[in-house]
């Protein structure tokens, strides 16, 4: 295979691999209310999306972990969104049936985002970049994660 053909088949393939470092704007979200949320109105936050679903086991125990990363960052310039393409009706019973105080969100465009398994975090700086994407249970509340998400948030200011 030539270089050219190479580089353009990469080039191709970057292209297509979801959410870029660049846009926030990509990912689309509508409240538990059906009104769409325009995310430019976290310009200059730290936005913390996690993409869940009521019957993935990995996404109900991680959520505890994620209550704990909010509540010791709850002074902090990061919003935490809990997003699932399920049925409202289904996200709404979720909520009823547990006591997390979180900011739940329907997520519309999954398979444009290349989301292929729960849990995944995106993890976007103050101006919309992003700067962490991860399939996986993870433990939100250790120091390390904390780190990892004010290390985000304070980026600009370096």
């Amino acid at each position: 295979m030539n270089h050219k053909l190479f580089y353009s088949l990469l080039i191709t393939l970057l292209a297509c691999s979801g959410v870029k470092d660049n846009d926030l704007a990509k990912v689309k979200l509508k409240e538990m209310t059906n009104q769409s949320i325009d995310l430019s109105q976290y310009k200059g936050k730290t936005v913390f999306i996690n993409f869940w679903a009521t019957w993935c086991k990995p996404c109900i125990q991680e959520m505890p972990t994620i209550e704990s990363a909010q509540d010791k960052l709850k002074d902090e310039r990061v919003i935490f969104l809990l997003a699932s393409n399920e049925d409202l009706e289904q996200i709404e019973r979720f909520i009823k049936n547990h006591n997390y105080k979180f900011h739940y969100v329907h997520l519309e465009n999954m398979e444009a985002l290349k989301i292929q398994a729960l849990p995944t975090t995106f993890i976007f700086n103050t101006e919309g970049k992003l700067k962490f994407s991860e399939t996986g249970y993870r433990k939100w509340d250790d120091p390390e994660n904390i780190e990892l998400i004010t290390k985000i948030m304070n980026e600009h200011e370096k």
